[in-house]
């Protein structure tokens, strides 16, 4: 059946571009009607139950903190253009995280000269080169939504910084934090996410990811905007070169004057009936993680881990990219809940441990396999990471990981890539005219980046 009255946009996707973009449709009167496949809201950056614990997904933190009152920052943005205060987001700061490698490390704050002088001390030659290398992102204007400029990092940061290790150890937390492309990134997204990590910084939400979910998805229905969960999109219907309308996977046809889709870009493409044949030229992604949570029966800085967050490389050089096997023990992330500055502490501790993973080697795996390779794989990863940081297997209370596959079938994203396609489409067109993507393809990066992705393609193609 078709929805009668039909709407002014259908958002496809209640993660954070998708709630953002709601919201801000909502809030001019706009007839919004958001669907999402599964019965809970978030996406990539989601929230699960187990053994009567809620954990999050995605991300370890948000970035791009800045104080109440910096209205400028990406964060300033998005809360006055959503209409939340500051406090409305309960964000608790970082205490302190670091790039660790064998050689050396480098620890960061949320103020930005403690980091430069990190790099003035463990780097002396290079401090030179450093600032002159700040001075460009600071001038840089990554946010333009004009098509990306072709300009690759890793050039860019030779030409500044003549040091291969320190090179790695700036771009280790950036990758793993919004990079799609293997072994380099785009410059602007370099930019994007060394602004968000070293300049602004970490912070939690006080009830995690679940609380500000929650928070959005309340401002969205107090503006009368509606929601469809559990029921995905079966196909964006095409006539003409516009969407007329959307079919749900109950059948349901909803009649529409624009879709805006935060799937992903292929995703999206081959949805549409009839599908359209642009997405053949476009690079699918590729990378994706292997994640373990770790319960503890101490806080973990009383077992030696006393950082926020810890991006490691047991190797001298740093590689992002695909593994051959199902995950890469060297390199990771590690991320300590309890080290952020909570006004009361948590219950129990909580370590997460992320690894780069191969979606093809975990997807090819036969069913009976699939329980056995996890634990094997989990158990390989603990025994690199205790080469290189304190062992607490003896401290473990509950633990549970996930895999590619695992984000393969809560997001949809081709090959569990979480980062998306390597190209971005920044102005969020597509070859249907009022068809448009936000959220991971769009090229906005991090928790609050999404965010101002759904806002910034809400304001510049249903608002205008």
């Amino acid at each position: 059946m078709t929805y009668n009255q039909g709407m002014d946009t259908i958002i496809i996707g209640a993660g954070l571009s998708g709630l953002a973009a709601g919201i801000r449709l909502a809030m001019f009167d706009k007839k919004v009607c958001i669907v999402e496949k599964h019965t809970v809201v978030g996406g990539l950056n989601s929230f699960y139950s187990r053994k009567n614990r809620l954990f999050d997904v995605g991300l370890h933190a948000m970035t791009n903190f800045t104080p109440k009152g910096v209205r400028s920052s990406p964060l300033g943005k998005l809360l006055k253009q959503l209409r939340f205060s500051h406090d409305d987001f309960r964000l608790c700061q970082q205490e302190m995280s670091e790039i660790r490698f064998p050689d050396s490390s480098l620890c960061f704050t949320n103020e930005f000269e403690f980091f430069r002088q990190e790099v003035a001390e463990k780097f002396p030659a290079q401090i030179d080169g450093f600032n002159k290398l700040v001075e460009k992102i600071r001038n840089y204007d990554e946010l333009s939504l004009e098509g990306a400029d072709g300009l690759s990092s890793r050039p860019v940061l030779e030409s500044f910084i003549n040091d291969p290790v320190l090179i790695d150890m700036l771009f280790c937390p950036l990758m793993y934090y919004g990079n799609a492309r293997e072994g380099d990134m785009d410059f602007y997204q370099f930019v994007i996410m060394f602004k968000s990590i070293f300049i602004e910084g970490f912070s939690k939400p006080q009830g995690g990811m679940n609380y500000i979910l929650n928070l959005m998805v309340q401002r969205y229905k107090d503006l009368g905007g509606e929601m469809r969960l559990g029921n995905g999109v079966k196909a964006i219907n095409t006539r003409q070169g516009s969407v007329s309308s959307v079919t749900l996977e109950d059948g349901e046809e909803l009649a529409t004057q624009a879709v805006l889709s935060s799937m992903g870009y292929i995703e999206t493409m081959r949805c549409c009936e009839p599908e359209i044949p642009a997405i053949e030229i476009c690079e699918t992604g590729q990378v994706s993680f292997m994640e373990s949570l770790f319960v503890v029966d101490k806080m973990p800085r009383d077992l030696g881990y006393d950082k926020s967050i810890v991006f490691f490389s047991t190797q001298p050089r740093f590689d992002y990219k695909v593994p051959a096997d199902l995950i890469e023990t060297s390199t990771g992330v590690l991320c300590c809940s309890n080290n952020f500055k909570y006004p009361e502490p948590l219950e129990e501790g909580l370590i997460r441990l992320t690894n780069l993973a191969n979606f093809g080697k975990w997807d090819g795996l036969p069913r009976k396999d699939y329980i056995a390779a996890k634990k094997e794989c989990r158990a390989r990863a603990l025994d690199a990471l205790f080469t290189f940081f304190p062992d607490f297997s003896e401290n473990m209370v509950f633990l549970d990981s996930f895999t590619p596959k695992t984000i393969k079938k809560y997001t949809g994203h081709i090959n569990g890539a979480v980062y998306g396609a390597p190209e971005k489409i920044k102005n969020g067109k597509t070859p249907v005219k009022n068809l448009y993507i936000c959220g991971t393809d769009q090229g906005f990066l991090g928790i609050i980046g999404a965010t101002l992705s759904g806002i910034s393609m809400a304001n510049l193609h249903v608002l205008q």
